[in-house]
């Protein structure tokens, strides 16, 4: 087991590893930027380095500094959290050479499925089925037109290294396809370094559902059931739940069957999740392999009672999963609020500033996973995540009742948030039906101001 970790990141993530290694008798290590100076890992962990200044790309992105602080603490192992470096190949890489652990999958692991073309191309001749469209790059406005009508619209434009749903477009027509692919082209460059797009069919009204996957060293692979992330905004995942209210028992072990076989396809190992769009006729497609832990790992934990930090940690040591995909079970329901600092009434603006009052809910089947407090600055340079607020019940719409309590006990002042919209949600029969999609969001908001595209 480790002795000590440097956890490459911040915020609720950065609390949430070191909570497990306290717990596991692990020594932790924060890194920090300028702006983090104050931050509450910075003040839980162990030991504590300041990596650069306050932008990104000058700290947490910058990998020289990460690993000078790693070598200067002598720890035997980084976590990466999520976002950041955690799907960056060659941090994992330039880890193991200075023979550190990276607690998460191999290098090769990461650049297979970041490649979303080569991705599908892999999960297509594993027999797990994808979304119709391009198997590889679309260069030109012919190659684009060309896979649209192949198809039909409507389509849509994704960036081949992309994620968190930039460089990502829906079209209906040729004139906003040419648009989009010109757009997409420029954006996914300027995010991830790489230009490559592809197109492919725009499925309208699927379901968002991803299968949380464990895997070790020694080649064994479970799924822990699905999460439904289905509730977003521009690609962007606002609440999850798990169980999802529309997976039956048959329609789960058929979707984790082929979540497990996508993991060993790619030589999987710790944490990670296969997601899948499930269409209106029951229909599901492979659409991308996060290899990482997602920010929605709570629900997962609440249901199967499993602490999935911990599970990663122990399998980057060499550890081996323990258990069966039979012993796996979900028992009730959890579902998560992400709030962040920002104010929907505005075009889901950031609002950066000073906490000057902070009351976070408690009580039976509330979790609250944050690392703001009163007094906090939140900065301007980061995602705008301040907590996810995560109940739990023994059925669905005791976990909604339960969230709907927690939610007006909420307080985070002045700041606006994202908790007045959760409230507008937990309140709508359409969301207490389960009967949503992933413009839900969109749709609302555009039914209030009169929008369209």
């Amino acid at each position: 087991m480790f002795s000590k970790i440097l956890i490459a990141n911040r915020g609720e993530i950065a609390v949430r590893v070191i909570r497990a290694c306290k717990e596991m008798n692990i020594r932790t290590v924060a890194v920090y930027s300028e702006a983090d100076r104050n931050s509450l890992h910075v003040r839980l962990a162990d030991e504590a380095v300041c990596i650069g200044g306050p932008k990104a790309e000058q700290s947490y992105l910058n990998i020289p500094s990460i690993i000078s602080a790693a070598e200067i603490a002598d720890v035997d192992g980084i976590h990466p959290g999520y976002g950041f470096l955690s799907q960056n190949a060659h941090f994992a890489e330039i880890c193991e050479s200075c023979n550190i652990t990276f607690i998460g999958p191999t290098a090769q692991s990461i650049r297979l499925m970041g490649d979303k073309i080569a991705a599908k191309d892999l999960m297509r001749k594993t027999g797990i089925p994808i979304i119709p469209g391009s198997m590889s790059a679309v260069r030109n406005k012919e190659d684009a037109l060309k896979t649209a009508r192949r198809i039909n619209y409507p389509v849509i434009v994704k960036a081949a290294a992309g994620g968190g749903g930039r460089g990502m477009r829906v079209c209906h027509n040729d004139v906003r396809l040419i648009s989009a692919l010109m757009t997409c082209q420029a954006e996914a460059e300027a995010s991830f370094g790489n230009s490559d797009v592809f197109v492919e069919k725009y499925l309208e009204e699927p379901r968002h559902i991803e299968f949380q996957i464990m895997a070790d060293r020694a080649g064994h692979t479970i799924h822990l059931g699905e999460r439904d992330c289905t509730i977003q905004r521009r690609h962007q995942k606002l609440i999850e739940e798990s169980p999802s209210p529309v997976v039956d028992v048959k329609l789960r072990r058929k979707m984790g069957e082929l979540a497990v076989r996508a993991a060993k396809a790619a030589n999987y190992t710790s944490a990670g999740t296969v997601e899948f769009l499930l269409d209106k006729d029951g229909s599901f497609y492979f659409i991308e392999m996060n290899t990482r832990i997602q920010v929605e790992h709570p629900v997962t934990e609440m249901v199967t009672g499993l602490d999935l930090i911990r599970e990663q940690i122990r399998m980057a040591a060499g550890e081996s999963l323990g258990m069966k995909q039979d012993d796996v079970r979900l028992d009730g329901w959890a579902i998560e609020c992400r709030v962040n600092a920002e104010d929907p009434a505005n075009g889901f603006s950031p609002c950066p500033g000073r906490i000057a009052s902070y009351h976070e809910p408690g009580g039976r089947g509330v979790r609250v996973d944050t690392h703001i407090f009163a007094g906090y600055e939140v900065p301007p340079y980061y995602d705008s995540l301040l907590a996810k607020l995560i109940t739990t019940g023994e059925t669905r719409q005791e976990a909604i009742r339960v969230m709907q309590r927690a939610l007006d006990e909420f307080f985070i002042e002045p700041l606006r948030t994202t908790i007045p919209l959760h409230k507008q949600i937990f309140s709508d029969p359409t969301f207490w039906r389960g009967q949503i999609a992933t413009d839900y969001i969109d749709r609302q908001l555009q039914q209030q101001t009169g929008e369209t595209e």
